[in-house]
């Protein structure tokens, strides 16, 4: 098992920075209720507003909008386990998430590489996907592989899946995958991590693969995005459902507005999770940025990104949940 220094405890082992206080958390999560309940989620897949519509949620089927009681959400929420295993290959590679712990993972899913050698800028293939598991099962304050790099030198239906081949077999570490995209994709990684693991038994006992997939901003769950939540619920492997809005864009301008759109879309894709399989592994995620009106980009490391995450930190712990922040 991997120990991760200490986040939120009052001696040297770790450093807590306070963004919120808790009048404002509670603040952030009354919006968000209300968000949930008044406006709801646009989720684009015939079985999952089946699904919500069974567990009592507002579904309009012909406009593909659903509302969500607050009720519905507390319960995801208290469902949804407080701590997650993120098993290597073998035990001395193991994270647990949640707790305060700080693991470290490789940021993803990148289309160029840059040759160290040559300084060539090309497109990434199914070598450097490779390479860099390889790196990151030599760096040992690399706890956990999320995919890296694409495989654009692949066959576009597939790259997700020689993209799992080419890490599973570079590094015993944990593997998150990135890019996967729908729930075909899943079920096929899925399959993988179970020959790893030797059984599905064995696989829900210690799931040595999980997923990343993240909402369309503003408040939308795409009919991928909603497959491979359910898929994963079903099996077991853990999930983290990563917001990406862009305060200023996507999102509102307000970092207490962005982070309201955000919550919503992570409790939403929890609700829609824990529907399928209550205690089902989840991670509260976020790529939350803000926009940069010059470049039309999202800047990663930016001052703003750096404040979100911090309360996107203290809005998991306030729900009890692992969470994932990006940046730099």
């Amino acid at each position: 098992m991997q120990r991760g220094i200490l986040a939120g405890k009052h001696k040297l082992s770790g450093v807590r920075a306070m963004f919120m206080g808790k009048e404002q958390i509670w603040d952030i999560h009354d919006a968000t209720l209300e968000v949930l309940q008044q406006r709801g989620l646009a989720i684009c897949c015939p079985q999952a507003l089946e699904l919500m519509a069974e567990i009592g949620a507002e579904v309009d089927f012909v406009n593909q909008m659903v509302r969500i009681p607050p009720y519905l959400v507390e319960d995801a929420v208290s469902s949804a386990p407080a701590q997650v295993l993120l098993a290597g290959r073998y035990p001395q590679y193991d994270v647990l998430l949640g707790g305060g712990g700080v693991h470290y993972t490789t940021f993803g899913a990148g289309a160029r590489v840059i040759d160290p050698e040559t300084n060539r800028y090309y497109e990434s293939t199914r070598q450097d996907v490779a390479n860099t598991a390889l790196l990151c099962d030599a760096l040992d304050n690399v706890a956990i592989y999320s995919s890296a790099v694409v495989a654009r030198d692949m066959p576009h239906d597939l790259a997700e899946l020689y993209e799992a081949e080419a890490f599973l077999t570079n590094t015993a570490k944990h593997c998150q995958h990135l890019h996967l995209s729908s729930g075909l994709g899943a079920r096929k990684f899925i399959e993988m991590g179970m020959l790893i693991s030797g059984s599905q038994e064995s696989f829900r006992k210690r799931p040595s693969i999980s997923a990343q997939v993240c909402p369309v901003a503003p408040l939308q769950l795409q009919k991928g995005t909603c497959e491979l939540i359910m898929e994963a619920a079903s099996a077991g492997m853990p999930i983290n459902v990563l917001s990406m809005g862009m305060a200023g864009a996507t999102a509102p301008v307000t970092l207490a507005g962005a982070l309201v759109v955000h919550n919503a879309e992570v409790l939403g894709s929890l609700v829609l999770h824990q529907a399928v399989v209550k205690g089902a592994p989840f991670i509260y995620g976020s790529s939350t940025t803000t926009f940069d009106l010059y470049m039309l980009t999202a800047p990663v490391g930016s001052p703003e990104m750096a404040l979100i995450s911090a309360a996107v930190a203290e809005l998991a712990k306030f729900y009890l949940l692992p969470s994932y922040v990006s940046g730099t």
